[in-house]
């Protein structure tokens, strides 16, 4: 007799939240993004590398993306099959298209300037997409964990 196993389907989780667009509300989407990927049992080292993403996204969506009493939300999409998280930032100014710094590398002492540098190095891969009537999405992949076996 022949038994097969049986097949857990693949499971996809999402978290979002509306946050206040200010530095307060910045800091406050990268504790609960750690909170929930740490509820979710994502390994310590993928946490890591999200949550500087996360503070980045957000910080740039609080100080560029900002327009007087709009928020910003925060998104995470964990994909189990696949391994991907997708972290997701979306603000109001969606003419204010983030761009990878073409300018010289920052001094050491510069307070800014390497957010998208930081982004760019953690993130599989990312970009931005619109978000009518006005706004823009800047979003960022990385993989957490080995796809399940299908």
């Amino acid at each position: 007799m022949h038994v097969t196993p049986p097949h857990l389907a693949p499971c996809v989780r999402a978290f979002s939240q509306l946050l206040s667009s200010t530095r307060r509300g910045a800091r406050l989407a990268r504790l609960l993004a750690v909170g929930q990927l740490r509820a979710w049992q994502v390994p310590p080292a993928a946490i890591e590398r999200a949550e500087q993403i996360v503070a980045e996204l957000a910080a740039n969506a609080a100080l560029h993306g900002r327009v007087q009493d709009r928020d910003f939300r925060v998104s995470l999409t964990l994909d189990t099959a696949t391994g991907a998280l997708r972290i997701a930032v979306t603000d109001a100014r969606g003419e204010q298209l983030p761009r990878e710094n073409t300018k010289p590398e920052p001094t050491p002492d510069a307070e800014e300037g390497r957010g998208l540098l930081l982004v760019t190095a953690l993130a599989d891969r990312w970009s931005t997409d619109p978000y009518p009537p006005g706004g823009k999405t800047v979003w960022a992949e990385l993989r957490v964990h080995e796809p399940s076996p299908g």
